[in-house]
């Protein structure tokens, strides 16, 4: 071996050890915090307004925005406590349920009756899905609102029915959603809202969502319906369409955060590769 030679592999073996060291680097990085779920069927506040919702251009989603840091919204699926363990009443003042009293979310907590709503039939079957981009083992609670709630008043757990209308433990997850079959309550009608708690068994963490729901119940008279006084002489008029209309998409495509920091990992490496590359064609030419 030549002198050459002998200098040129030792400085070869250094070019490697420095390209090891990169890529370590980069695989040992911490990635951003990932979120995990929301319910989307029937869409949540939070999905509903996020960067990925269909409705973040509505008047209830800018308003609730203009509340909040913006920024923070893109993780619509990151509305969680840690160890609240059940103690839910205890921990979520009033007023602050949907935001479960985390400040990026305040605006989800406007007492509005414009928010993005799903239109539902009151008694009836419905599928529930709740997406999740990383899954959980835990438990699934769905309250919806007592007759007579006022969606132009801060919401309060006593607005709130005692009882879950609907509970499942560890549901089946497919197509990125868990997936959940039950009975909608009856004798609902007009707008109300549905409060959603998932308490994890595998983390300490619990997740709330609020969707705002419009039943359908021809039997009964809207909650929240006013009756005209008996004496007003009113031209009958045209029913005005309910607003907003039920939302089309219920299930944003979820965003992982560490896809960024993966797909930037890999371009370093490439491009480190192709460096790397280039300088031993040069040596060996």
């Amino acid at each position: 071996m030549n002198g050459w030679a002998a200098a040129y592999v030792p400085l070869r073996v250094k070019v490697l050890y420095v390209l090891a060291a990169v890529v370590v680097v980069i695989v040992a990085a911490p990635a951003p915090v990932q979120a995990h779920g929301a319910l989307t069927t029937p869409v949540s506040r939070l999905a509903a307004c996020g960067t990925e919702g269909t409705n973040a251009g509505s008047a209830a989603c800018r308003a609730a925005l203009a509340e909040s840091d913006r920024d923070q919204w893109a993780d619509w699926d990151n509305l969680r406590l840690p160890d609240v363990a059940g103690r839910d009443r205890e921990v979520i003042p009033d007023g602050k349920l949907c935001s479960a009293g985390i400040g990026r979310y305040a605006g989800l907590d406007l007492a509005r009756a414009d928010w993005p709503a799903t239109r539902l039939t009151s008694g009836a079957s419905y599928a529930f899905a709740y997406r999740s981009t990383i899954p959980h083992e835990g438990t699934f609670k769905f309250y919806v609102t007592r007759d007579g709630y006022d969606p132009a008043a801060p919401l309060a757990w006593s607005d709130l029915e005692s009882k879950p209308f609907l509970e499942a433990e560890d549901p089946p997850f497919r197509d990125d959603a868990y997936r959940m079959k039950g009975k909608l309550p009856a004798g609902k009608s007009g707008r109300h809202l549905i409060y959603t708690i998932w308490q994890n068994s595998s983390t300490p963490d619990t997740y709330y969502s609020c969707s705002d729901v419009i039943f359908s119940n021809p039997a009964a008279k809207p909650a929240n319906e006013t009756k005209p006084q008996a004496d007003s002489a009113v031209a009958p008029t045209a029913e005005a369409p309910e607003s907003p209309e039920p939302v089309a998409q219920q299930e944003p495509v979820a965003s992982t955060n560490a896809l960024p920091l993966i797909g930037g990992g890999a371009a370093v490496v490439v491009v480190l590769g192709a460096l790397l590359a280039v300088f031993l064609r040069r040596k060996s030419s």
